[in-house]
């Protein structure tokens, strides 16, 4: 069987893995790094707030078609020239934001354009795993190795830019997610692995293989919404928690800190065992363990069980999206990976910003156990979707000899 040590023993792997996360730090760096320029620049928390939600909007959604472009030209061609000019007007941005009394307008201008240039290291990266590891399970361990190194990035980013402003203004932090992905893609791209990733054939698909094709996206992209609507509530809820509780903030992180561990854990465990459910049955049963784990935590009783319940929540949460990675990978045609998973990717971030948005209308109007019910209910609600879906795209969609799946 297959193991986490063959994954990183792939030719190049480790090397290919490692810049790619150091690409990748620098998604968990920039949105603290700005939010905290952006308030310290123009002395208003709401303008820091527009900017951010501008600058995520435009990263999230225009995702799938920068990941367009790494299919059509390839990793090298497409993400060099992204890279540096997301990382250029980062640089503008830090510019712009540098010291206090600056105007909105440049600093959201620059925020905005940054946006809509962010490269799709991820999705390449999952990409580049669909080439290198065509075996089922050992594709199976990448994507979970992948799933739990990314969170550990989205973690630790706040945290080196908590370190980081000790010392230097904010901005310095955006001036750092520059650094951050301009050398990770250069040394992404200069994998041997990353080199050989061919553009996808430029002939066009019959019209209803491009519909079973969208129709199995549909489930993995639809689990990835609702787990990110719950975790978008989630935040929230949990600092409604502390409050009602009269715990300090302090205790929040210690919370979040649990749905990550939990995550982590469920990623990883779920790598390693050999599965012989497929993967389209695991996929909403994994939503439904997310859901139900809420359910529970909406009947918590102190900050304790609370902690357990959302560490419960995080097991499912690793299991799903990596399942979803992997039903979008088996269901795209040859040469679209990258765009596949920038889908699901695009769900999840949508997902977290549509619940944060949902559960912050209702937050103040109901009960928290109710508001917690509402979370654990989009999860569930992704899973119906997800098991009345129809099936992954035919086998004669792929080359002969590709896998189908897990």
């Amino acid at each position: 069987m297959s193991s986490y040590a063959a994954v990183l023993r792939i030719p190049h792997a480790s090397r290919t893995f490692a810049a790619a996360l150091v690409a990748r730090l620098s998604y968990g760096t920039v949105s603290l790094a700005m939010i905290l320029a952006t308030a310290r620049a123009t002395g208003s928390y709401a303008a820091a707030g527009v900017v951010m939600a501008l600058f995520g909007a435009l990263s999230v959604f225009l995702s799938p078609a920068r990941a367009a472009l790494v299919d059509r030209f390839g990793p090298r061609r497409a993400l060099v020239p992204m890279a540096s000019v997301y990382a250029g007007l980062l640089g503008v941005f830090a510019v712009a934001a540098w010291r206090p009394g600056a105007s909105v307008w440049p600093v959201g201008a620059a925020a905005v354009a940054a946006g809509a240039c962010t490269p799709p290291i991820g999705p390449t990266m999952r990409a580049v795993w669909g080439e290198v590891a065509p075996e089922p399970g050992l594709l199976q361990r990448a994507y979970s190795l992948d799933g739990v190194a990314e969170e550990v990035l989205f973690v630790s980013g706040p945290l080196l830019v908590g370190a980081l402003v000790r010392w230097a203004p904010p901005a310095a932090g955006v001036v750092l997610s520059a650094l951050l992905v301009l050398v990770g893609t250069l040394a992404f791209v200069a994998s041997p692995v990353v080199a050989a990733v061919r553009p996808a054939p430029r002939a066009a698909k019959p019209a209803g293989s491009q519909r079973r094709v969208g129709r199995a996206l549909l489930r993995p992209v639809a689990v990835a919404a609702g787990v990110g609507l719950a975790l978008g509530a989630i935040d929230l809820l949990v600092v409604a928690f502390a409050g009602e509780h009269r715990h300090g903030d302090a205790v929040v992180a210690w919370v979040f800190a649990a749905l990550s561990a939990g995550s982590a854990v469920g990623g990883l465990l779920n790598g390693a065992v050999d599965w012989r459910v497929p993967a389209g049955v695991r996929l909403p049963l994994a939503a439904c363990g997310l859901g139900l784990a809420l359910f529970g935590a909406g009947l918590a009783p102190g900050l304790g069980v609370l902690t357990v319940a959302v560490a419960c929540a995080g097991f499912f949460v690793g299991p799903a999206l990596t399942t979803a990675y992997l039903i979008a990978d088996e269901s795209a045609p040859p040469g679209r990976r990258t765009q596949a998973g920038a889908w699901v990717n695009t769900g999840v971030n949508a997902g977290s910003s549509g619940g944060a948005a949902a559960i912050g209308l209702v937050i103040g109007h109901a009960p928290l156990g109710l508001c917690f019910a509402f979370a654990g209910a989009a999860a569930v609600l992704a899973a119906a979707v997800s098991a009345c879906g129809s099936s992954p795209a035919a086998p004669a969609d792929r080359p002969a000899g590709e896998p189908a799946g897990v």
